[in-house]
């Protein structure tokens, strides 16, 4: 069982998004995260999800979507050489002392407090999925309010691209 970064370029119509998450769901395979928007073509939007499987039931269901009239074309970018990005916003209680060492922690971690109020940060923060883990786990001591992840999103690395 191993993660996998599946980017799929799809027809941009009502409906698409609905049919790419229900093949996951008929399998009965968890999407971990899942993001998707247009590109530079507006009838053609980009999906990524991330999701965690063995390799020959991932194989599988990205035959399936191959299938699907709405998908284009497809990459699971996990195969080859890859950039992957997520962004975070974190809430946070702070006060006193603590202020000093959340802003350090985030100076650190090269985040960005981007609201400040009396009694709490909101944290910006972007990077692979382990390093936003990290960031968590490091200001566990002080009070998370509330934590908003906007999923992964991923580029194969060279000339590879995922495109008509």
């Amino acid at each position: 069982m191993r993660r996998h970064i599946i980017s799929v370029l799809m027809e941009n119509e009502p409906g698409a998004l609905s049919r790419v998450v229900g093949l996951f769901a008929q399998r009965n395979y968890n999407i971990e995260s899942l993001n998707v928007a247009p590109t530079d073509d507006p009838t053609l939007s980009r999906l990524t999800l991330t999701t965690i499987g063995a390799d020959d039931k991932i194989e599988q269901i990205t035959k399936q979507l191959n299938k699907l009239i709405d998908v284009v074309k497809l990459v699971d970018l996990s195969e080859g050489s890859h950039i992957e990005r997520e962004l975070m916003f974190l809430k946070v209680k702070v006060s006193g002392a603590q202020r000093a060492e959340i802003k350090r922690t985030t100076d650190i971690f090269r985040g960005q407090i981007v609201d400040v109020t009396s009694s709490t940060y909101v944290i910006q923060l972007t990077g692979d999925s382990d390093k936003l883990d990290a960031f968590i786990q490091a200001v566990a001591p002080v009070s998370v309010l509330e934590v908003v992840r906007t999923g992964v999103s991923g580029i194969a690395r060279g000339e590879k691209v995922l495109s008509l």
